[in-house]
C-alpha cells in the first residue's frame, strides 16, 4: 500500500517525523531517495529528535556513519553514502554489521549502494513540491 506524508514547512517537521515513525515502526532499515537539498538530513534530524536523541545530529558525509543514542538507550545509525563510488567501500566500513544489528539504520544516498541493501529495506522518496513543501512516499 502506498503511503505519503506531506511536510508543509520546516515547522511541520516534528509532526511529520512522529507520524513517519508511527507508520513505519516495523522497519529498522530505512533508505531515503531524494535530490540534493530535498531535506534528507533535516528530516533525519527530526526523526532523531522524536526518538529522544540528545547528541548533535548532522550529515555523516565524511564519516559515512554516525551513531546516536536514543532515549530508550538503543543506538541508531545514520549513513550518508554520497561519497561512496564503489559499493565495496560500504562493505569495508562494516555495513552488514550495522544492518544486521536490529537497530534503526537511516541511509541517505542509498542509491549508491542499492545492490547491497536487504530486501526488507524501506525505500522512502522525498520530493520537493512547487510550493516548497515536501512529500515523503513509500510502499508498505
Amino acid at each position: 500500500m502506498k503511503q505519503e506524508i506531506v511536510i508543509k514547512d520546516i515547522t511541520d517537521l516534528d509532526r511529520a517525523a512522529r507520524e513517519f515513525l508511527a507508520k513505519t515502526t516495523d522497519h529498522r532499515l530505512v533508505a531515503f531517495y531524494a535530490p540534493m537539498g530535498a531535506g534528507k538530513t533535516t528530516f533525519t534530524t527530526a526523526i532523531c529528535n522524536a526518538l529522544g536523541v540528545t547528541d548533535p545530529v548532522g550529515s555523516p558525509t565524511f564519516a559515512i556513519v554516525n551513531e546516536y543514542l536514543c532515549s530508550d538507550g538503543e543506538p541508531m545509525y545514520h549513513f550518508d553514502f554520497y561519497r561512496i563510488d564503489d559499493p565495496s567501500e560500504a562493505i569495508s566500513i562494516g555495513l552488514y554489521e550495522y544492518l544486521d544489528s536490529g537497530n534503526l539504520c537511516i541511509m541517505e544516498w542509498a542509491e549508491n549502494i542499492e545492490e547491497l541493501l536487504p530486501e526488507e529495506t524501506l525505500r522512502v522518496h522525498i520530493s520537493v513540491n512547487p510550493d516548497m513543501s515536501r512529500t515523503l512516499s513509500w510502499e508498505d
